[in-house]
């Protein structure tokens, strides 16, 4: 069964954020909330957690993982930016936004989109992702948690225990974070592209 943590929104519990983290060190799949629905996350080299994720989701090859960062300096180690793009993300971050980016070394190669090398990134603008982030000192793995067969993502804590009990290791709830995802933009070619258009205001990328 899954553990139960109602994280305070705006003053997480230190200690419970500590627990958290340690679940995640350890090889444990949580269920967390940020500035645009829940999300399932485990640790970046957690080969178990990615194939948990894959299953509960039903995901292929194809789909790209996010690297859920906490800042823009942690952010660039894991992607090349150009000065171009450096200013668009800069201005988007933090933010309901997921930017598609070439791959750096430091991504495990099972992350990476099969033929472009890509791997999506975001920065949220949620104090419990953050906090969660801050005591982690690594990105996140994540993927957005939308359930085969509904059409949105789950939005309640306990809805998510409920539904996922015996899959994942910690549900984190800290109360209602929205049903619409983050905007995907690809920003690994000339021009940027929407591929999703979600919570962030895509205006500016196109």
């Amino acid at each position: 069964m899954a553990r139960y943590f109602d994280v305070h929104p705006v003053d997480p519990q230190r200690r419970a954020i500590g627990q958290v983290v340690d679940m995640i060190r350890d090889g444990g799949l949580v269920a967390y909330p940020t500035d645009s629905c829940y999300a399932l996350g485990c640790q970046l080299g957690d080969r178990d957690g990615i194939d948990r994720i894959r299953t509960i989701r039903k995901l292929d090859d194809r789909h790209h993982f996010t690297l859920v960062c906490r800042d823009f300096s942690q952010l660039g180690q894991f992607v090349h930016v150009s000065n171009a793009v450096f200013r668009a993300v800069k201005a988007a971050t933090p933010g309901s936004y997921t930017f598609i980016l070439p791959a750096t070394r430091e991504v495990p190669r099972r992350l990476l989109h099969p033929r472009k090398k890509t791997v999506g990134v975001r920065i949220p603008d949620h104090v419990v992702a953050q906090a969660i982030l801050a005591e982690l000192g690594e990105p996140l793995l994540s993927s957005t948690l939308l359930l085969p067969g509904y059409d949105e993502p789950l939005t309640q804590g306990w809805e998510i225990k409920e539904e996922l009990d015996t899959a994942v290791d910690a549900v984190v709830d800290s109360g209602d974070c929205g049903t619409e995802p983050t905007t995907v933009v690809d920003l690994s070619g000339d021009e940027p592209e929407i591929t999703r258009y979600g919570a962030g205001d895509p205006s500016r990328f196109e």
